[in-house]
């Protein structure tokens, strides 16, 4: 009978271990990927349809790193220090993480799942025409877009915090998880999130 080998356990960047981090949201189990790999760095290999369910959640919010100052379809603020550099954006996501870690004593993974599932909104609206008329309809929102909203209003408020201001986009960023995390108001994600339910309520 032969010893069946075991697979060694990668912890991403061999910093932080993705078996204990916990996903609570039933909606966002299958769209939130923690596949464990030692360097998170797809190369843009993912790009098909439901392709980004197979990037690691880190990387996704390293990806959206890149684009912080852009609102809309306008490229609103180029920032210099998030460009499309890999190494800077992961560098940046690595150091929130570390001061995340010395704040709340807790695996900075499961920090930012929680403040993903916190910030991720349910409903939003949408423009039906009907008639030669523009109504607002509200429509559930897919679990891989509530994800990308999520991501994309945490590195917008991140990179509002650091923009011009004493903070850096470091502890803007991690300031920003933290307060996701814990379902603080000042939040920029949590804002953005009531005011689309709000929206959505109210066009129903």
């Amino acid at each position: 009978m032969t010893e069946q080998k075991t697979l060694p356990q990668f912890k991403i960047f061999d910093l932080y271990d993705l078996n204990e981090v916990n996903i609570e949201d039933p909606g966002l189990k299958s769209a939130i990927n923690l596949h464990p790999k030692l360097i998170l760095k797809s190369h843009g290999r993912n790009v098909q349809k439901l392709g980004q369910m197979k990037v690691n959640i880190v990387e996704r919010l390293m990806n959206k790193l890149s684009v912080a100052g852009h609102r809309g379809k306008k490229h609103k603020i180029i920032l210099g220090r998030s460009t499309g550099k890999y190494s800077k954006n992961m560098k940046i996501v690595l150091d929130a993480f570390k001061l995340i870690e010395k704040k709340l004593q807790k695996n900075p993974i499961q920090v930012l799942v929680k403040a993903i599932e916190n910030a991720a909104p349910r409903d939003e609206i949408t423009v039906i025409e009907y008639g030669g008329a523009r109504y607002p309809q509200a429509v559930d929102v897919s679990p891989l877009r509530r994800i990308n909203l999520a991501l994309r209003n945490i590195t917008h408020g991140a990179s509002d915090k650091a923009f011009n201001k004493k903070k850096t986009i470091v502890q803007g960023l991690a300031e920003e998880i933290i307060m996701a995390h814990d379902g603080n108001g000042e939040s920029f994600a949590l804002r953005k999130k009531n005011e689309a339910e709000k929206q959505a309520d109210s066009a129903r």
